[in-house]
């Protein structure tokens, strides 16, 4: 790996550029997915670069704008790209930087210690699926300029100013290739802001910046003009989005702040990511919508077997667990050998202490680690020099030394904090002895809710409407409230491949309750038996007997809380079956227009209008507002909601957000603190549009 790959090549440019054109025929391999996660991951790439700069201590400031066109610039306080004549190409090194696969100061040249970035090939791979690509370097007083276009270099390197010696850093503008990105071409600032606040959390002391120059009615129009043109395979053009100050005289606005319907003046976004306490900061964060345990974040740091590890945690008063992991700063979901690792120190050591302190007897039964965890907050990070992935996405960490460095340095420093914190060490102790025995009370709860195998005799709900078909990849079951909905459900029904499953009113909020208390509640243990998966460790996607789980409620206030609740019952019992795609939020209509026999379904508002606008405005337009899935006969709910031909169906998708952005907006709503979510829903709010419910 520490060799560069030029030599694959050959010495010529062109032979060089033919590295990148394999990045545009297969961009899934080096970006994982050209959908809006693969957009944003071109971001990610580039932000890492200067991230190991902050890393090796030579950034302090990275700036991210999103400009009014989707395209991104991030500039650096870096050393700057390299812009001397590399000794095997005879080409300036920024060139080798962004035009060739697996080159640049990550491969063993002692340019860094540890990095992130994409196996090392981040710089290229983003300038190959981009339209366009400037970078302007400032270094040796010098301001550097260099151009491409989908991986290729347009100028020769130049130099376009003077600069003081110490004012040096990278600074990349790129627009993503609408031939590679062909989902979307569109920015989602929110998306953008979770991984770069997370990125300052990991850096201790590193400030980033994040500008968003589009305002939320310029975003509307990219979406409004993006679907059109999707839609008809034309261009779209906008009237009126094609209207300059020019055009306008009458115009006050200016580019930092826009006019919004109310009056009031939206201004720009940006959020500023500065975080001097690193990581001990992100626990405080992820706790931010719970009531800790104890004061104090716990932390450990240390160096050993060449990997620096820094751990932090808290306990707070909930039920669930979030442990977020990273390797270089890379996010790995599903753990690896520093999870491992982790695990282990803290249930040996609060083992171990229970027992010295006679919290526990000899003879009673140790704590497990997962009674231990109940509550727990926690950030795992470890600095490696050769990192070992699973898989080119970086999913889970494969190095052993991890996994004896994190151990040791926690078992150690845990240790010693418990010695000199007993009234802390007591109450996590406690708590751990509360979850043990609820969780031996959850497993006997447990075992009246799992599902017999159908030759044994059966076992799913009464009220449950089975279909016929057993091939689950063709089934699928809506989730509906009450007897009325239910009814016409099961009249709409195809019976052979779509399932009905009453729910009496509002179900428990398992945000707020023990799991076995969860447990006992007649509506969750009729879902687990009818999805036939299991629920948390026993959890098994295999044996899911439906492809689609549809919550299908009414669509007023009333029932999307009643899909909130059930979401947050998916998400806390068996987050799988979002994780793997399996749940939809059903879209009835809001209402029904009726002229002259003929009948039309409208889901909003804009598209009532539209409608009346379409067969126009006169006094034979019946109009019809449905306040309830109950107000439907079959035939409207089968034509309108459930038939696969016709009907609407929103996916349930996580994969943009990191478990700790999910767990604490399901904290935040569903949970006991008033505060965070009163905070939450008036920042939020007022981006909210056309929802009429």
């Amino acid at each position: 790996m520490g060799k560069s790959k030029k030599d694959e090549y050959g010495g010529d440019q062109i032979q060089v550029l033919e590295g990148l054109e394999a990045v545009r025929k297969r961009p899934g391999m080096y970006i994982g997915t050209t959908s809006s996660r693969g957009l944003h991951h071109l971001v990610y790439e580039i932000v890492d670069n200067a991230v190991d700069e902050a890393l090796a201590g030579y950034c302090d400031t990275v700036h991210v704008t999103i400009h009014k066109d989707n395209s991104i610039t991030v500039s650096d306080n870096g050393r700057g790209v390299p812009v001397d004549i590399n000794h095997k190409t005879g080409r300036p090194a920024i060139e080798v930087v962004y035009t060739v696969l697996h080159a640049g100061g990550k491969f063993g040249g002692g340019g860094y210690k540890v990095s992130g970035g994409l196996h090392g090939v981040g710089a290229s791979v983003v300038n190959a699926l981009s339209e366009n690509m400037e970078v302007i370097v400032k270094r040796d007083s010098r301001i550097h300029k260099q151009t491409y276009e989908r991986g290729k270099i347009t100028s020769d390197l130049t130099v376009i100013g003077e600069c003081d010696p110490d004012d040096t850093g990278t600074q990349v503008t790129f627009l993503p290739d609408g031939e590679i990105f062909k989902e979307t071409l569109i920015y989602d600032f929110d998306v953008l802001k979770t991984r770069l606040r997370e990125m300052a959390f990991l850096t201790k002391g590193l400030k980033i910046i994040l500008t968003d120059e589009r305002t939320r009615e310029e975003i509307d129009i990219l979406i409004k003009k993006e679907k059109a043109e999707k839609a008809s395979g034309e261009e779209f053009y906008d009237e009126e989005a094609d209207i300059t100050e020019d055009d306008n005289p009458d115009s006050s606005t200016s580019e930092a702040e826009e006019s919004d319907e109310d009056g009031s003046e939206e201004k720009i976004r940006e959020e500023i990511f500065h975080y001097e306490g690193g990581i001990k900061e992100f626990v405080e964060y992820l706790n931010s919508s719970k009531s800790p345990l104890y004061n104090e974040v716990i932390y450990c740091e240390g160096i050993k077997d060449k990997v620096s590890v820094e751990v932090a945690f808290q306990h707070n008063d909930g039920y669930s667990e979030i442990t977020e992991c990273f390797a270089n700063n890379i996010n790995t979901p599903d753990g690896g050998m520093h999870l491992t690792g982790f695990k282990n120190a803290i249930t040996k050591t609060f083992n171990d202490y229970a027992k010295k302190n006679k919290i526990i007897k000899e003879n009673e039964t140790a704590l497990a680690g997962e009674d231990i965890r109940e509550g727990l907050a926690a950030i795992i990070s470890v600095k490696i020099e050769n990192p070992q992935f699973e898989g080119q996405t970086k999913q889970k960490l494969g190095n052993a030394e991890a996994r004896g460095a994190v151990d040791s340095i926690v078992s150690e420093q845990l240790t010693y904090y418990l010695e000199q914190n007993p009234a802390v060490a007591k109450t996590i102790c406690e708590k751990a002895i509360l979850a043990q025995r609820a969780r031996e009370a959850a497993r006997k709860a447990r075992d009246l809710t799992r599902r017999k195998n159908v030759l044994e005799g059966g076992g799913l709900p009464g009220k449950l409407a089975d279909c016929s078909d057993k091939d689950p990849s063709k089934c699928e079951i809506f989730i509906v409230e009450g007897d009325s909905a239910g009814g016409s459900a099961k009249k709409a029904r195809t019976r052979t491949t779509q399932a009905i499953l009453p729910l009496r009113g509002k179900i428990l909020n398992v945000e707020k309750t023990r799991p076995e208390r969860a447990l006992e509640n007649e509506e969750i243990r009729s879902m687990i038996t009818a999805f036939g998966t299991g629920i948390h460790d026993e959890f098994n996607i295999e044996k899911l007997r439906y492809d689609k789980i549809i919550i299908m409620t009414d669509a007023d206030v009333d029932g999307a809380h009643i899909a909130t609740l059930l979401l947050t019952f998916f998400y806390r019992f068996m987050p799988e079956l979002i994780r793997e795609g399996h749940v939809y939020l059903a879209q009835p209509p809001l209402f029904k227009i009726e002229k002259n026999k003929k009948v039309w379904y409208a889901y909003s508002d804009d598209e009532l209008n539209s409608i009346i606008e379409e067969i126009g405005r006169d006094q034979n337009n019946k109009v019809q507002r449905y306040k309830g899935l109950g107000e439907m006969d079959a035939e409207q709910l089968w034509e309108t909601t459930m038939d696969p031909e016709k009907r609407i169906l929103l996916r349930v998708d996580m994969e943009q957000s990191t478990e700790a952005e999910v767990d604490i907006t399901f904290s935040t709503l569903m949970g006991d603190q008033v505060e965070p979510r009163r905070e939450f829903i008036e920042t939020n709010a007022k981006y909210a549009k056309n929802l009429d419910i």
